[in-house]
């Protein structure tokens, strides 16, 4: 058995697919843990969704927790606040994804699945979470804060507030290069989004997945169709 984990696919199927099939070549003894964002930016979100559904529903041990596009889509599609921060050209690839004009038009097996997935994943050795937390709060504070848990890009990272357990995390694009470099020093927390949805930007534009026993780095460049984006 092996565990990996990987993070903010934002709608890039064929390079996720890429990853699990033929890079981790994924059987169902294996289990891999996704950090959150799924969906939004990238051509693809229905896809990856229905991909994410599919390998579940195979038998394959697949975690998913929620990231903040995740949440945003949620929140957005059940009218509890408007979605205007990502604006149009953030909205339409995921509209036409889905195959709707209005967020609120995507069925419902999509946006239940979403607001079953938790905020984090406790493992033995591992904490997983999208963003991060708030380390200057009680242990039992910061893993109620989702807020921060979504949405925060700096943290101290405190091992003692975590039970000594590692942290792992997406949310921040960082480059492939510095990814790399700090995944060979086996940290006490790591993130792992290399913006793989920015295909203009050479030093990101890969998903990276992480073996978590092995601390070996996977980097799959971006294998999408060309897709509009603007560059990071």
């Amino acid at each position: 058995m092996s565990r990996y984990a990987t993070t903010d696919l934002h709608g890039c199927l064929h390079t996720f697919r890429h990853l699990v099939e033929e890079e981790l070549n994924l059987s169902r003894k294996d289990e891999l843990y996704l950090l959150g964002d799924y969906v939004n930016k990238g051509p693809d979100s229905r896809g990856v969704l229905d991909y994410l559904m599919w390998l579940q529903a195979a038998g394959y041990q697949v975690h998913c927790l929620r990231g903040n596009h995740d949440q945003a889509l949620l929140d957005a599609a059940r009218h509890r606040w408007r979605w205007d921060w990502l604006g149009p050209r953030g909205r339409l690839p995921t509209l036409r994804s889905f195959g709707v004009s209005r967020l609120s038009d995507i069925p419902a097996p999509y946006l239940n699945w979403l607001a079953t997935l938790p905020y984090e994943i406790e493992l033995p050795d591992f904490m997983l979470v999208h963003a991060g937390y708030n380390f200057a709060l009680t242990p039992a504070e910061m893993r109620q804060d989702h807020s921060t848990m979504l949405n925060t890009k700096s943290y101290v990272y405190d091992p003692v507030r975590l039970g000594g357990r590692r942290l792992l995390h997406g949310h921040v694009p960082t480059p492939t290069a510095q990814v790399r470099a700090k995944a060979a020093l086996h940290p006490g927390a790591l993130g792992l989004d290399t913006g793989c949805v920015y295909r203009h930007n050479p030093e990101l534009a890969h998903l990276a997945a992480l073996n978590l026993d092995t601390w070996k780095l996977t980097l799959v460049p971006n294998r999408e169709p060309a897709y509009t984006i603007g560059k990071r």
